[in-house]
């Protein structure tokens, strides 16, 4: 062996950690968007010779996958020299897909199954043409961002993840935490290792887009390491269409990388710190109220049920029609929603994305969200889903949540003048019924219908009497409902409530006590309860529904619903407004339609200076105060407030939902719903909506849901009001706090109604396909895939949950699979009496877990 002198080997051995440690700087390059986007022709091409002049250069990618489509057919030598690049996704590559979401979706705004299938079906339109492709970090130039990522991404196979958005940020942005490195652990526990927005890395000086992170600006960096950040990285993916190229030019203090080898071979694992984020560290705003994004909300919210609600329908029929399996085609129907869930959809809803048809963002989502609706339609007509009901038809009733149901459902009568019609149960017995007339001004029997999880229940529409009449061994009796008016008031009376509305202050809501709990009194003394009120800054006056008397015709008053028409005014604006209960229901259904009068101006008299780059702070459209509002005074003391998101249920720790400047942007959207309870958790007010916006609640008890916003918006665009606005949501008081009121669930069920249609004589009886021993989960998709079913399951609990999950069905095999189809157990299986087979399943607090099945 030959020998060194001592101080040579020092010396090699000091020189070789000073390489290793030595402070670097990095930088993350690459570009964000699309055909939908911004992608132009022949751009491919364009980065495949930047990549080839500047061997230094990395691409970190989030472009909408449908854009290798249109690029293999218009520019296919770049397409082809491109995919080479691309072919190299070991850790050393220079091309790294960062978000393969399907249409580029915020994800904070849209439900926990609509996050998966972004990205379940982006990634595979990815690997059709890049087969090799791999999905290890998730990173955005927008702020797609929402607190259950970490179990959803790691079940997806990534390792990694980056919230920061430096260089877009108009929308929002995450709470700065930490620093190198942390811990993104989620509402279900777990964790992903990720890049923060750090706590050193400031907003930028007269921006309202920016962190200093967008360049590597020399104070962030001197910052960072203040901190104690040894390895800085600043960010910019930018917009596909831009000729920058390299975005920083050469590299001179710094190096380009991408998430997975600066996570994993660069950043200092040792100092990550655990956070516990929550989705109100998702910071963002949008022009909440404004009737553009309200409608564009409502469109895709419908279609996003719809769909989940027919891919069960399509199970539960697939084993109860003869055996007859029917997988279904619902990827394009899942396609065209996904691309309506566009964030630039919701941020810039007034931009041309058709220069032909001079079509918008928002007229997109509308035939993206029809094409979703007629695919969905087609196929459930495929599968024996006619539309008509007419006299002398066996209906059935379908429930496609994982809860036994015992609620009222209405089916709509072709025959007006019929006054004869009346429903019987599968045993032959009459039930309660009650003709009705919807709000569209059609007519509909009201009945009673119980079915079991996942199933139907079968009944008969005849005329006259049958064979057996209406008694007690029924099941079916109607309790007393009814109507009184006393001192110019009306008094609703229910098996659950007595509410007084007062037709003198614009039909709001005095009284609402909780007769079934304990005569609670759930309005706040002396407040306007359900009053509509905003501010119009072109008038410079408040102007509230209860300000002038309003008209209150009963439009049903039977023993099953009493629903209430109310037509008032604000101001010069007339509104109509549907009040609806039921018996046993313990949801309390409003919708609201305002017809406009003109383009009226409703928010803060507030015009901020700047234009597109949007540079003065403060903005109208942030204070929820001054916007059109209904109110909800609540009689609770010291009130806790808990909302939903995707798979997750969080308490808030606002001590107010105002703010007015950029930055300071507190989350304050409700996705589904809020629950306001006290302190005790003794009583609680839940609040549904039909579609994402923003919410209200302050130190005073006062919780509201924003309706109208019209004024200036992002870009000093004037987001106006064009014609009648319609607005529903559901109130549901409760005892105990939200989790023992299943909230969850019943915010699931409005969602989620049951579904009526016609079948033949022969189609009789009962069926449930799926049935969990715990009545707290959500079954939240199934779908069919060749001879095997998928069954998705979500407990949305601060608690641990097991469940028997009973499937009626012979099945041969049972696996826990991960969301990227990995296998993460066999799961042993019970067989039961009557062909059906059982499993055992445990879920974490907001765990999700998906069973394939077998058949």
């Amino acid at each position: 062996m030959k020998r060194y002198p001592f101080a040579i080997i020092l010396t090699i051995l000091l020189w070789s950690i000073s390489l290793t440690t030595k402070a670097q700087n990095y930088f993350i390059d690459g570009y964000h968007g699309g055909v939908w986007g911004h992608y132009p022709l022949n751009y491919t091409t364009f980065i495949s010779d930047m990549l080839d002049k500047n061997p230094f250069w990395k691409l970190n990618l989030e472009i909408e996958p449908v854009t290798w489509d249109v690029v293999k057919i218009n520019d296919p030598t770049g397409y082809q020299r491109f995919k080479k690049h691309v072919e190299d996704q070991s850790i050393d590559g220079r091309i790294e897909f960062v978000n393969p979401s399907y249409g580029q979706a915020y994800l904070f705004n849209i439900q926990g199954e609509s996050v998966i299938r972004q990205l379940e079906i982006g990634m595979a339109k990815i690997r059709q043409h890049f087969p090799t492709a791999s999905f290890e970090s998730y990173s955005s130039e927008e702020p797609c961002f929402t607190s259950a990522l970490p179990q959803i991404l790691k079940s997806f196979g990534y390792k990694y993840a980056a919230l920061k958005n430096p260089n877009t940020m108009w929308g929002g942005y995450t709470t700065a935490f930490g620093d190198e490195l942390v811990n993104w652990t989620g509402p279900d526990g777990s964790t992903l290792l990720t890049v923060p927005r750090y706590e050193s890395e400031q907003f930028k000086t007269g921006s309202t887009w920016q962190t200093v992170a967008w360049n590597n600006d020399p104070m962030y960096l001197k910052a960072a390491r203040a901190q104690g950040i040894q390895n800085p990285i600043g960010m910019c993916i930018q917009d596909a269409g831009w000729k920058n190229g390299p975005w920083l030019g050469q590299p001179k203090n710094f190096k380009y990388t991408t998430w997975k080898d600066y996570i994993a071979n660069t950043a200092d694992h040792s100092k990550a710190k655990t956070w516990n984020f929550t989705q109100e560290n998702v910071q963002v705003s949008l022009v909440w109220g404004s009737q553009i994004l309200q409608q564009l909300a409502q469109n895709t919210r419908k279609a996003e049920n719809k769909i989940i609600v027919a891919e069960k329908l399509n199970a539960i029929n697939s084993i109860y029609d003869n055996g007859v399996r029917k997988t279904g085609d619902f990827k394009a129907a899942w396609q065209n929603l996904l691309l309506a869930e566009h964030h630039d959809s919701w941020i810039v809803p007034y931009n041309i994305v058709d220069k032909v048809k001079k079509s918008n963002w928002a007229d997109q989502v509308k035939v993206w969200t029809d094409n979703s609706n007629q695919i969905t339609d087609s196929l459930l007509a495929t599968n024996g889903f006619p539309k008509n009901i007419t006299e002398g038809n066996q209906i059935r009733v379908y429930n496609t949540t994982a809860q036994k149901r015992k609620e009222l459902v209405a089916v709509s009568l072709m025959d007006k003048t019929s006054h004869n019609t009346q429903i019987y149960d599968p045993k032959g017995y009459l039930i309660a019924s009650q003709k009705v007339t919807q709000n569209d001004g059609s007519t509909a029997l009201l009945f009673e219908a119980e079915v079991n999880p996942i199933g139907y229940n079968s009944y008969s529409l005849k005329s006259g009497g049958g064979s057996r009449e209406l008694n007690a061994k029924s099941g079916h009796k109607a309790n007393k409902m009814g109507l009184t008016e006393a001192d110019g008031k009306l008094i609703i009376s229910t098996d659950l409530y007595r509410i007084i509305i007062n037709p003198a202050k614009g039909g709001i809501i005095e009284s609402l006590k909780g007769t079934a709990l304990n005569n609670k009194e759930f309005v706040k003394e002396n407040k306007y309860f359900n009053e509509m009120k905003g501010y119009f800054y072109a008038d410079s006056l408040w102007q509230s529904s209860a300000n002038q008397a309003a008209k209150v015709t009963v439009v049903d008053n039977g023993p099953l619903q009493i629903k209430l028409k109310i037509e008032g005014t604000v101001g010069e604006h007339t509104f109509t407004q549907y009040l609806c209960l039921q018996k046993g229901d313990e949801r309390i259904q409003v919708q609201t339609t305002m017809d406009w009068k003109g383009n009226p101006g409703i928010g803060e008299n507030y015009m901020q200076k700047g234009g597109w780059k949007q540079e003065d702070l403060k903005k109208a459209f942030y204070n929820d105060k001054f916007k059109f509002r209904a109110i909800f005074p609540l009689n609770l003391k010291k009130q806790k407030l808990y909302k939903n998101a995707g798979f997750d249920v969080l308490e808030s720790k606002l001590t107010n939902t105002y703010y007015s400047t950029w930055d300071s942007i507190k989350n304050n959207i409700i996705v589904d719903w809020v629950d306001v309870s006290d302190e005790n958790e003794n009583f609680g007010m839940a609040l549904i909506t039909d579609h994402t916006t923003s919410y209200q609640h302050d130190e005073n008890g006062i919780l509201g849901l924003t309706l109208q916003y019209s004024g200036m918006g992002l870009w000093g665009r004037n987001y106006s009001i064009k014609g009648p606005s319609t607005y529903n949501y559901t109130l549901v008081p409760h005892a105990n706090n939200w989790e023992n009121a299943n909230v969850w669930n019943k915010s699931v069920a409005v969602n989620e109604p049951f579904h009526v249609v016609k079948t033949s004589e022969k189609a009789v009886g009962s069926g449930s396909l799926i049935t969990l021993s715990n009545n707290h989960l959500e079954i939240s998709s199934i779908q069919m895939e060749n001879n095997a079913m998928l069954v998705r399951v979500f407990n949305p609990s601060k608690e641990f949950a097991s469940s028997d999950v009973t499937i009626g069905i012979n099945t041969k095999n049972a696996s826990l699979i991960e969301l990227n189809n990995t296998i993460i157990q066999k799961l042993p299986i019970t067989k039961l009496s009557g062909n059906k087979t059982s499993v055992k399943l445990n879920l974490t607090p907001f765990g999700i877990r998906t069973i394939k099945l077998d058949l």
